[in-house]
């Protein structure tokens, strides 16, 4: 068996240059002249003091010095604010090399080639049945070729790629995916922030006929490789807690020996989490777009979900409660429960805890405040927090917990109501998706099932086998202040 990656140290990095610029959130409140900032993934409440404030001027920060750096590293990292894409200008080409790992798809290799013309690219191809086709669309491109004798995966596929890199950045590229120059010169501005070590892009997925069948519309539409539309600094327990390997840029220092060959699913997010504890920091950029061809069968989608839910164990095993499948407080959590469960008591027992919730709220927040304004806002953020906690309560059901559930459901009428409820409320959240607006209702409602069911199986199959079960279990959430 291979060995794991090793770490790579981390040496005390600069701060923001000057002229680099954030900007807040849309989302994130200012209160109390400005001096109190509330928003943020996860939940952030963030006091500055009045130099700070005096800094932030028209909801954005410019670096000019060590203040201003330190407060826009702060506000980047807590996700209260994101950098200014406009001002980040764009990577060199000839400080990026692209590593695309590849198994046969001649056919994809050649549209992903000629996507990334005229960057310098290196095909690893990872022991192919028809070695002479990969080779032939390679040479045709102009890219350097690495052939592999025994297949290893893709973490390994893509290692044996980095450790021929030269420059300073590179772009790892799978061979299904369309990714322009351009877009990987843009993500590569991210790293003028010399603690992000890996960036990653909006993948949207794409189907290649002309008359598409109804899965693959649903997979185009609803991929779980898509992680939004918002900017995020990567982390778990944030709105993007990992990146897809599908298309990356990174800073060629920071990654050591690379993936972990270990892992033949998963392997992206153990990278990112592994950077993360570190000290490195990773960014979603959903303003740069690629695509990601969907699976042509059915049996090809759900066998993927399937193995993506199968990877959660080991990563388990790794990175302990990070893989936990929910975030819920007690109150929260009990408030959720009680919508689902549709009881006489149901809706005073959830008033009743999103009082508590609020009342918590209100009494941390700064006596700065007057106390109309700490009410309001305490009493936003608990409604907020009651409508995620239902959402992922019904995603326990449904996707990650649903073979109990289905047992539940043969014996219990208060498993069936919740059920019942959570699949009410599932379907309206991904009604509502701009993405899933393009599907019928039955569209969206056969394909959201049939991956909750294929993904909860590959779940509990690497839980059971591995008896690992941290994936299973929610944890509670941690203060961020």
């Amino acid at each position: 068996m291979p060995e794991a990656p090793a770490r790579a140290v981390v040496s005390t990095t600069p701060r923001l240059p000057d002229g680099f610029q954030v900007t807040l959130d849309r989302r994130t409140l200012r209160l109390d002249a400005g001096r109190l900032l509330v928003g943020g993934s996860p939940m952030t409440v963030l006091r500055l003091s009045s130099g700070a404030a005096s800094l932030l001027r028209d909801d954005r920060v410019v670096v000019t010095g060590r203040a201003s750096a330190l407060l826009a590293e702060r506000l980047v990292a807590t996700n209260l604010a994101h950098p200014y894409v406009a001002q980040l200008d764009r990577a060199s080409p000839e400080h990026l090399t692209v590593v695309v790992p590849v198994r046969d798809r001649p056919e994809q290799l050649d549209r992903c080639l000629s996507a990334l013309r005229p960057m310098s690219v290196i095909v690893v191809d990872d022991a192919s049945h028809d070695p002479g086709a990969v080779a032939a669309v390679t040479r045709r491109h102009g890219a350097t070729l690495v052939s592999l004798d025994i297949n290893g995966g893709p973490a390994a596929a893509r290692n044996a790629g980095l450790a021929r890199v030269q420059t300073p950045i590179v772009a790892f590229v799978d061979s299904d995916v369309e990714a322009t120059g351009d877009a990987l010169l843009r993500l590569g501005g991210h790293l003028t922030d010399p603690s992000v070590a890996l960036v990653g892009p909006r993948v949207d997925g794409h189907t290649r006929t002309a008359h598409p069948r109804w899965f693959e519309r649903y997979d185009a539409a609803a991929s779980s490789l898509t992680l939004g539309t918002t900017p995020c600094a990567v982390r778990p327990g944030a709105a993007v807690a990992w990146l897809p390997s599908a298309c990356l840029v990174a800073r060629t220092a920071s990654l050591g020996e690379g993936f972990d060959p270990v892992l033949h699913v998963g392997e992206d997010v153990d990278l990112v989490w592994r950077l993360l504890a570190e000290g490195h920091r990773v960014r979603y950029e959903p303003g740069v777009t690629v695509r990601h061809d969907v699976r042509p069968t059915m049996r090809g989608w759900l066998g993927r979900k399937v193995l993506y839910g199968s990877g959660s164990a080991a990563l388990g095993e790794r990175h302990g409660s990070h893989v936990a499948p929910a975030i819920l407080s007690p109150t929260m959590a009990l408030a959720g429960a009680a919508l689902l469960l549709r009881r006489r008591w149901s809706l005073p027992l959830a008033v009743g805890a999103l009082a508590v919730s609020a009342r918590t709220i209100e009494r941390a927040m700064p006596r700065s405040l007057t106390r109309p304004t700490r009410v309001r806002v305490a009493g936003r953020l608990a409604v907020r927090g009651a409508g995620w906690s239902l959402r992922q309560q019904a995603a326990l059901l449904l996707r990650h917990w649903w073979p109990a559930a289905a047992i539940g459901c043969l014996v219990s009428a208060p498993v069936r109501r919740a059920v019942t409820t959570a699949l009410v409320v599932d379907t309206l959240v991904a009604a509502t998706a701009q993405t899933n607006r393009s599907l019928s209702p039955m569209t969206l409602l056969a394909g959201r099932r049939l991956d909750d069911l294929a993904y909860g199986t590959g779940l509990w199959w690497g839980a059971l086998r591995s008896q690992e079960l941290t994936a299973l279990r929610p944890r509670r959430p941690t203060r961020n202040r």
